[in-house]
């Protein structure tokens, strides 16, 4: 019966302060918009790399890197200190080619059962062929053409 009573007076009374306190409020902040409009002029903008070795997002369906302002979680955190993995399409690419003598290359992924299915690639038309799961490159040695 209490709650009855008193819940809605003090949904009126909560309205009231509110109200009071977004109307003296409104001359102050315009004057801080002010403020912050010229000093985010002033500051260069933010912007993160993908990765330390990669500068922007490789997929089209990847979310970019959230910055130090993205949102509540980074709004206090060092991002200089957050991990930053390497980008593994970056250390792929500074893989060598590997030559291979005849028409096919076997790819495992190397390390036993760490690695992938076991697939063949064929290397009949010039130039480097990658894997599919892995991304090695492979060719055919130019001495060792059919």
């Amino acid at each position: 019966m209490l709650s009855r009573r008193a819940l809605p007076r003090l949904n009126q009374a909560f309205r009231a302060i509110s109200r009071n306190a977004s109307t003296s409020n409104s001359a102050v902040t315009s004057k801080t918009e002010e403020k912050s409009a010229t000093k985010k002029d002033e500051l260069p903008p933010l912007t993160l790399q993908q990765a330390p070795n990669y500068a922007t997002t490789w997929s089209t369906s990847q979310r970019p890197r959230p910055g130090p302002g993205s949102g509540p979680r980074f709004e206090q955190t060092a991002m200089e200190l957050q991990p930053a993995p390497l980008s593994a399409m970056a250390l792929i690419a500074e893989e060598p080619i590997r030559l291979v003598k005849g028409r096919k290359a076997t790819c495992d992924g190397g390390g036993g059962p760490l690695g992938h299915p076991k697939i063949y690639i064929n290397l009949d038309q010039p130039g480097p062929r990658a894997c599919g799961y892995c991304g090695i490159r492979f060719e055919q040695d130019p001495h060792h053409h059919h």
